[in-house]
């Protein structure tokens, strides 16, 4: 018997730990080499952990175990063949009468499946199960009938069958469910790595930063007539939406630029304070998993389109626990927008070790006085949260105001100015 050992890999420099979400494959099933085995959840994202061999795996850790790096997950037997293959030897023919066989039609050879008949790929895998689709119902169309990615979409995108019609007699009325009220039932379930890590942090970024925040209010009137001005001629040209985080983010970046302090950060040292030439925006999507926020670099070099590019394929990979390490860490400013969940107001947490985060919220219809004249406006209450080791008071007002002056005046923004 040959045994290959497969250990949790180095994942990131600041990855120590990861825990066994899920078993891909069933203890004693054989597995092809680079074919997905488990996931991994790690402090930022799901990963795959693919085999180092082809073999029958022998599980050694359980699914919802924490494991350090270098830990022993499965074995994978090496020496075993695939199912169908090897599993009996030709046995020599029992003599028979020489009577001869009544005339008949050939049956025909029976068909032989292996083990990769039926059997989803990894990234099929992963469609099924999130369709909720068995893959027991799913025709493979790839290499020895496997069930291949477009074989997974097709199955996850089509609608069931609609079972056939049949005289049956009428069911009996269901009984009724015993009452709810005042139940005292509870139960306990393990936090994910990624909500221990969130919680983790938060709680470091309250008691280890002077954070503050400070809010101001704008008036979308501008923004909203430009979106609606060059929405069509923007999506024609560049296959996406002018939408209003983009527009947030490059009046931000523009101020960023003029208020260093406020894109800066405290060293590992604690005793020095680190500029950056560049804006590194962070932006928080929310998946079934947690909150994270993987940064765009460079937004003051970046177009309106390009930002707006650059976010759809962030949230859509990010909701896929399809980012890497690399592009979940950095950023120098943080933007969320609690907006799209129905905030009105909220105090949002610094994401360390960044020292300013600004906080976007619905946008509501409110009478508001204009000129001397009361009128209807569409008005969102900004919130800027920040370390006041870094940003004094009158630098986080400086800069809300600064960007609100940009966004009630979007062709400031345009220029430059």
């Amino acid at each position: 018997m040959s045994i290959v050992e497969m250990k949790v890999p180095v994942i990131g420099e600041s990855v120590t730990e990861v825990t066994l979400s899920e078993w891909l494959k069933a203890d004693g099933e054989y597995v092809e080499r680079d074919e997905a085995i488990c996931e991994f959840e790690s402090d930022k994202a799901t990963l795959e952990f693919p085999a180092e061999a082809a073999g029958r795996i022998i599980h050694v850790a359980a699914e919802g175990d924490d494991l350090e790096i270098g830990a022993l997950v499965a074995k994978i037997d090496t020496s075993a063949a695939p199912e169908g293959e090897g599993d009996s030897a030709p046995a020599e023919a029992a003599p028979q009468e020489s009577t001869p066989a009544p005339a008949a039609e050939a049956a025909p050879a029976a068909k032989t499946d292996n083990y990769a008949t039926g059997t989803p790929s990894p990234a099929a895998g992963k469609i099924l199960r999130e369709a909720g689709v068995d893959a027991a119902s799913v025709n493979g169309t790839g290499r020895d009938g496997r069930i291949t990615k477009d074989d997974a979409q097709k199955a996850a995108t089509s609608p069931a069958p609609a079972p056939a019609p049949q005289k049956a007699a009428p069911a009996p009325a269901p009984a009724p469910k015993p009452a709810t009220a005042f139940s005292r039932e509870q139960r306990v379930e393990k936090m994910s790595r990624m909500r221990r890590t969130i919680a983790s942090r938060l709680v470091s970024a309250k008691n280890e930063t002077a954070m503050l925040t400070t809010f101001n209010e704008v008036d979308l009137t501008e923004v909203m007539a430009l979106r609606k001005r060059v929405q069509e001629q923007f999506v024609a040209k560049y296959g996406v939406k002018l939408g209003f985080m983009s527009i947030f983010a490059k009046a931000c970046a523009q101020v960023l630029m003029e208020m260093p302090d406020v894109n800066a950060h405290i060293g590992e040292d604690g005793k020095s304070l680190i500029y950056h030439d560049y804006v590194d925006i962070s932006f928080a999507v929310s998946t079934p998993t947690g909150l994270v926020v993987p940064p765009i670099n460079n937004i003051e070099s970046l177009g309106f389109a390009d930002i707006e590019k650059n976010l759809k394929d962030l949230a859509v990979r990010a909701r896929d626990n399809k980012l890497s390490m690399d592009e979940m860490s950095g950023g120098t400013f943080t933007i969320t927008n609690g907006g799209v969940f129905g905030s009105m107001l909220s105090t949002p947490i610094i994401n360390q070790p960044q020292s300013a985060i600004l906080g976007m919220h619905n946008i509501i219809q409110r009478p508001v006085a204009v000129n001397g004249q009361v009128e209807i406006r569409p008005m969102m209450y900004l919130a800027l949260s920040y370390d006041h080791r870094v940003i004094d008071g009158s630098s986080s007002v400086t800069f809300l105001v600064k960007v609100i002056k940009l966004l009630e005046d979007p062709t400031l923004l345009l220029l430059g100015l």
